[in-house]
């Protein structure tokens, strides 16, 4: 930090360092707000607005072309399948965030495998059979096409440094166009960016759009609860706006904070179900998690906690891990997957740990985990040595290295779901799903149970070990291969978790024995959407912030943390400009003190989670909503 100014070097040195810190924070979002500006003009060269929804897998193809992606057949079904009528532009945003163009050395890789001469081509006869044979097949005509392109074909055969760099040019003038027919319409940049556009360059203000399919059937006759309050002041960085309401709430520290929830004396005796699970952040700082299906035979009394599930920890280092918040809501499954209505969420902390007591009805329950985001956020410029993760023994033979010995062990405790000591197939194929993407079959998995050591069946913890092994020795020692797996699994290359928070998950029942069983390994989706919204809204304050009484702010206290939601029950979308500026020790899941959100009509979104910074010290929250013109 700078020192006091006791003179002008000193206050010349401190306006230096703001000035840096500025034009370091301008810098931090820029990638971010480009990201979403390169969307926005994708989607618009297809759509009339960002708010209409893309309703075929046509439409899917062609807006992502738009945005310099070229997708096969197999990835536009992995985000259309049989099940799928419509996606937005928030999916849109996420489909982008994990289909990356591909670069031009990933293409010339591909073409060196097939070019066995290495002279740089390809003959068509030779390319005709390997387009029309192999993987997801093209029709003759579509190869033809590729043949008929004259800068890159001459005398039966294709130049494919040249169609590379072809690719790689159309592609870019593809995106190019796009963002060059937003940035000419003034008037459809102001209507898609709200203010984003209006923004002073002195402040980095990011807008976001909720998705459409979070949608709510409301009462336009309903009036909101505790605290109808209007002002009609607004904070100087904020845009021109139609009306704007202050919200203040000052908390104490977290040692301060009471549970109301004293664990039943007899809770010893009950039956008890419990898993593991993990939040894992993705490339785009997306959090995806394991979701359970809890089945009840019988009415019963239940006791539900969740907690960061505490791994082996170095002497005198705390697991970053420990500090991340983490909450459970209950939904019970009606007759479809889809019609599911919110029971509860744990919402009592005792130290990390969460809980929930209540009466459930026999039947079949869904459990969604969750955080805020506010303390799990991708780590940006991850320093550090590099690990070593395998060696040469005396032998010269390879052997795992002590540390990443203790990392395996570690990885296998949390996915190990049951915790039974063994790994079954479905436990295994979660951690392929992960690290890989794919899942382990039958046949497959027949063959790993006969090369490495299992009991009843399972794969043991020293059997975990030397695939792992295996797989450095198939690499020759290299361990790239090892890297990817830790790497998505949220180490970094000290061998540190920092961007994954495993948890455990303990369902005591009075009466029956509950069975708790992970099945996806995905995002919350539209059902944790919608719960954290109906809990946000039954239990939250409510304020007006339109003379119409259609769009209302939700917000939500808890002792750890405070939630905001925005319900649009108008017919048109509204974009509400958010400042967090005031507030005092806060972090928000967002990263950022001022942002805009938009809301499309007739539905409500989650606007923020709020966290202190210093759990240590009170913290204020001082939030400003505004309505932009």
């Amino acid at each position: 930090m700078a020192s006091s100014p006791g003179s002008n070097a000193s206050l010349s040195s401190q306006k230096t360092i703001l000035s840096e810190s500025s034009q370091a924070k301008k810098l931090q979002y820029s990638d971010e707000e480009t990201f979403y500006m390169n969307c926005r003009a994708a989607y618009l060269a297809v759509f009339k607005s960002s708010l209409e929804n893309i309703k075929s897998k046509e439409q899917l193809c062609l807006v992502l072309q738009q945005a310099g992606r070229n997708p096969s057949q197999k990835t536009i079904n992995k985000y259309w399948t049989l099940q799928t009528t419509t996606l937005n532009f928030d999916d849109f945003c996420s489909i982008l965030k994990k289909e990356k163009p591909a670069t031009k050395t990933e293409l010339l890789k591909a073409f060196l495998k097939v070019d066995t001469n290495n002279d740089g081509y390809i003959l068509h006869t030779e390319l005709y059979k390997i387009l029309t044979t192999r993987g997801e097949k093209m029709t003759v005509e579509e190869v033809d096409a590729i043949t008929k392109l004259t800068d890159v074909n001459s005398n039966g055969k294709l130049d494919y440094n040249k169609f590379c760099k072809l690719y790689m040019t159309t592609n870019e003038q593809c995106r190019k166009t796009a963002l060059e027919k937003l940035e000419d319409d003034s008037r459809l940049r102001r209507q898609q960016f709200g203010s984003q556009v209006e923004t002073s360059a002195e402040r980095a203000t990011s807008i976001s759009k909720p998705s459409s399919r979070t949608t709510r059937k409301t009462d336009h006759k309903s009036t909101p609860k505790r605290g109808d309050s209007r002002t009609s002041s607004r904070p100087s960085s904020a845009p021109s706006c139609k009306a704007s309401i202050s919200s203040t709430i000052s908390m104490g520290t977290s040692s301060n904070t009471n549970s109301e929830l004293i664990e039943p004396n007899t809770v010893k005796d009950w039956q008890c179900a419990q898993s593991k699970g993990c939040f894992f952040l993705e490339e785009d700082g997306e959090i995806i998690n394991h979701k359970y299906r809890l089945y009840l035979p019988q009415r019963s009394t239940v006791y539900i906690t969740i907690k960061p599930f505490n791994l082996s920890q170095l002497e005198g280092k705390t697991s970053p891990w420990l500090s991340v918040d983490t909450a459970l809501y209950v939904l019970k499954e009606n007759e479809t997957q889809e019609n599911v209505q919110l029971v509860s969420f744990t919402e009592v902390q005792n130290k990390e740990m969460f809980r929930w007591k209540g009466e459930l009805g026999s039947g079949i329950y869904w459990l969604i985990p969750f955080t805020t985001g506010c303390r799990l956020k991708k780590i940006k410029n991850q320093i550090i040595g590099e690990a070593k993760l395998v060696y040469r023994n005396e032998d010269g033979e390879l052997a795992l290295t002590k540390a990443f010995r203790a990392t395996l062990s570690d990885i296998f405790e949390m996915i190990d779901l049951d915790g039974n000591g063994l790994l079954n197939l479905e436990e295994y194929n979660f951690f392929e799903l992960r690290t890989s993407g794919e899942k382990c079959d039958e046949e497959a998995w027949a063959v790993c149970k006969e090369n490495f050591d299992t009991k009843k069946n399972e794969l043991t913890r020293q059997g975990f070990m030397d695939l792992n092994l295996m797989e450095a020795n198939d690499r020759e020692g290299d361990p790239s291969d090892l890297w990817v797996t830790l790497l998505s699994l949220g180490y970094n290359k000290a061998l540190e978790m920092t961007e994954a928070c495993p948890f455990v998950i303990d369902i005591y029942a009075e009466k029956c024995k509950p069975r708790i069983k992970a099945i996806y390994l995905e995002d919350g989706g539209t059902q944790l959407n919608g719960a954290i919204c109906k809990s946000v809204v039954n239990k939250g304050d409510a304020k007006v912030l339109d003379s119409g009484e259609t769009i209302i702010v939700y917000t939500y206290k808890s002792d750890t943390r405070i939630t905001s939601v925005i319900e649009n029950k108008s017919d048109n979308k509204v974009v509400i400009h958010v400042s967090n500026e005031q507030s005092k020790n806060c972090v928000n899941n967002r990263g950022l003190n001022v942002f805009a959100v938009e809301v499309a009509p007739k539905s409500m979104m989650v606007c923020q989670h709020v966290m202190p910074l210093n759990e240590q010290e009170e913290w204020i929250y001082n939030c400003v909503h505004s309505l932009l013109t």
